[in-house]
């Protein structure tokens, strides 16, 4: 199943994860609405929200760059009014736009706190809803968070609560949504990574140049998202997907074309539990 002429809604697609996604569904032909903050080049950040469409139309994709603060209701209203003028619809919508800061609770100044709770967890319920009028009369409709299994375990809390609380709050939207929904046919979903991901978040916020060596390329999750959203949406909803494990059951089992660099060790992520399956296939350190 292709998404050739589907229309994404996909916020923070200027760069990282949110920009794979936008260039895997591109090459399928789709129109993206890459709907981030980032008009201007950032000092240390690559992309913009012009950069990325330029490289989803080359990929083969319709794109239309539009500034947007998810944390606004009417700055996202009009963006999803845009999308809709402009490709006739919304097939899918990807929350994949979120704040980071991983420190303990007499550390994270509350300015901070409000900025992670309100991009994350507000942001992820804000554009949902704006969407869903579109999406229910969409043919296969599919709305994705970048968001953690709700694992409760207070390894995941202790170090960095407000982060986890905000990113919780995304994934408590997929519990709600999917139930609330399930009649009518619109999937809700989260994608997560087993390990890290080589994006800003990564270099920046947790383990620098070097760390990025021990990580997957954004390409994992772009092709695990894709294999979600080329599902029936009745058939898949209130799932906390985890990236190989979609793409192993979707067939693959060459996994070593993800890593940064074959010869490190791969870093686990954050949130992934302790049960959670690992094929043989899939190796955590280099081949000997």
């Amino acid at each position: 199943m292709s998404l050739a002429g589907k229309t994404l809604f996909i916020t923070g697609a200027s760069r990282g994860i949110g920009l794979a996604i936008a260039l895997r569904a591109a090459r399928d032909g789709a129109n993206i609405v890459i709907a981030a903050k980032t008009a201007e080049p950032h000092k240390k950040l690559p992309g913009t929200i012009y950069s990325a469409a330029e490289e989803v139309e080359k990929a083969g994709g319709q794109a239309l760059p539009l500034v947007v603060d998810v944390r606004e209701p009417d700055n996202v209203k009009a963006a999803v009014e845009a999308a809709v003028e402009r490709f006739g619809g919304i097939d899918i919508c990807v929350n994949n736009a979120s704040a980071i800061q991983l420190t303990g609770t007499l550390q994270t100044d509350i300015r901070r706190y409000d900025l992670m709770s309100q991009v994350n967890a507000r942001g992820t319920f804000i554009v949902s809803r704006t969407c869903l009028p579109y999406l229910l009369k969409a043919s296969n409709p599919h709305v994705l968070m970048l968001s953690p299994p709700l694992d409760m375990s207070p390894r995941w809390f202790g170090n960095h609560v407000a982060y986890t609380m905000a990113k919780y709050g995304m994934s408590m939207c997929v519990l709600g949504m999917a139930e609330e929904f399930r009649d009518q046919g619109v999937a809700f979903n989260a994608l997560w990574p087993r390990t890290g991901i080589a994006t800003a978040a990564i270099e920046f916020a947790l383990a620098g140049e070097e760390g990025m060596k021990h990580c997957r390329t954004p390409d994992i999750m772009a092709d695990a998202a894709h294999a979600i959203f080329t599902k029936p949406s009745r058939d898949c909803t209130g799932n906390f997907f985890i990236d190989d494990l979609v793409l192993y059951e979707a067939g693959v089992r060459e996994f070593d074309k993800y890593r940064v660099d074959p010869t490190k060790s791969l870093m686990p992520d954050f949130f992934v539990p302790e049960n959670t399956p690992l094929p043989a296939e899939i190796k955590m350190s280099p081949a000997a």
